[in-house]
């Protein structure tokens, strides 16, 4: 089997109302998805999706006529582009689906096997009243959830600390509860001050008070030294490590042991290749893996193989924010759309490759003009 091309097609949903994410303060009007199909002389395709793809055009040329089983040397080359252009990775996820596709089995089934199906958190994106997050929380346990995350971004901790006591007065103990503070990254226009060990630390001991299942990017993604004193510190655990571009990143955060649960998304970190083995090695040296997944269904599923074929890890991110943020929008070109069943669990689907569907008439409507064609 060999390449023989590769497509990448861009898609863009109009969003009416807007989802208005804690992370940017100017309303998402529309959602974008980015779709990689990769060819080959047997006549099966591979997709992926998750990233924007910037700066992979004109390398078309390093993986046609390559076969996809060669996957040690295609992620090399994808993580040369990488250092040199920008975040490429969904390539991968779709080499991993075509190998699959050959080989008949999910691609969870090629990585390990370890189990069929994960509980799912279900990650929020507004920032809301705690009134208002408390009763979708009670949404959340009548659903059959068994965790939540609650995103952070007010302009004083304390009222986002109002927020979690709103849950967890509404849910008891229901429902375990995951923190993220939103201070590893930036949106580029973002000037403001990001905690410091101390306030994080502040923050953690309230948390602990509300039995917070973890703290997620207290500080910013580069700051390895203060993560590993912060996690000595903190009463409870600390997460991170999703916007983390380079692997090597992570082995360096392991060697300092930065965090308890590391976060890497295969969508922008790596690929399943190299993500596999950031959470072999995390986990061996006791922390948890429990990959990042806010990009699309596609990204989500891609995440749900690695994480039930390898992670120790309860839980897995499903991001999930209804009425604003639901299935159909997150998985808009997918026929069938990624739901966690009545006790909270994701299920591996049982196709072969990543159990991808693709709604070809959602395609055909929401395509944008920035698409092209390599080869």
């Amino acid at each position: 089997m060999k390449i023989t091309d590769i497509e990448i097609k861009q898609y863009a949903m109009p969003l009416d109302p807007p989802f208005q994410a804690a992370w940017d303060p100017a309303p998402r009007t529309k959602f974008a998805t980015t779709l990689v199909y990769v060819h080959t002389d047997e006549g099966i395709t591979g997709v992926g999706s998750g990233d924007l793809m910037f700066g992979f055009r004109g390398h078309e040329h390093l993986f046609i006529g390559k076969s996809p089983f060669q996957i040690e040397e295609l992620s090399q080359i994808l993580d040369n582009i990488d250092f040199h252009y920008g975040r490429c990775w969904p390539l991968d996820i779709a080499l991993w689906d075509l190998m699959g596709k050959a080989a008949g089995r999910p691609v969870a089934e090629l990585l390990g096997g370890k189990r069929s199906k994960i509980l799912a958190y279900a990650s929020n994106g507004e920032i809301v009243t705690p009134e208002e997050r408390a009763n979708r929380a009670q949404a959340f346990v009548e659903e059959g959830f068994k965790a939540m995350k609650v995103r952070f971004h007010h302009e004083d901790v304390r009222d986002d600390l109002k927020v979690v006591e709103a849950v967890r007065k509404q849910v008891g103990d229901k429902l375990d509860i995951m923190v993220d503070a939103n201070q590893g990254w930036k949106m580029p226009w973002d000037t403001a001050e990001t905690w410091d060990v101390k306030m994080a630390y502040q923050v953690a001991k309230e948390l602990e008070q509300l039995n917070v299942f973890w703290l997620e990017e207290p500080l910013p993604a580069h700051d390895f030294r203060g993560m590993a004193s912060l996690r000595e510190m903190a009463p409870i655990r600390i997460a991170g490590g999703e916007m983390n571009r380079r692997w090597h990143d992570f082995r360096e955060m392991n060697r300092q042991r930065s965090l308890d649960v590391y976060q890497p998304d295969v969508a922008l970190t790596g690929g399943i290749t190299k993500v596999k083995k950031i959470a072999e090695q995390v986990q061996e040296d006791g922390a948890w893996f429990s990959p990042h997944t806010w990009s699309n269904g596609i990204g989500v599923l891609a995440n749900l193989h690695v994480a039930a074929a390898i992670s120790n890890c309860p839980y897995l991110e499903l991001p999930y924010d209804p009425p604003i943020w639901t299935e159909a929008r997150r998985d808009f070109v997918q026929q069938n759309p990624l739901k966690a069943d009545s006790e909270g669990y994701l299920h591996v689907p049982d196709k072969p490759g990543l159990g991808i569907e693709l709604d070809e008439e959602a395609l055909t409507r929401y395509e944008i003009a920035s698409a092209y064609v390599g080869g």
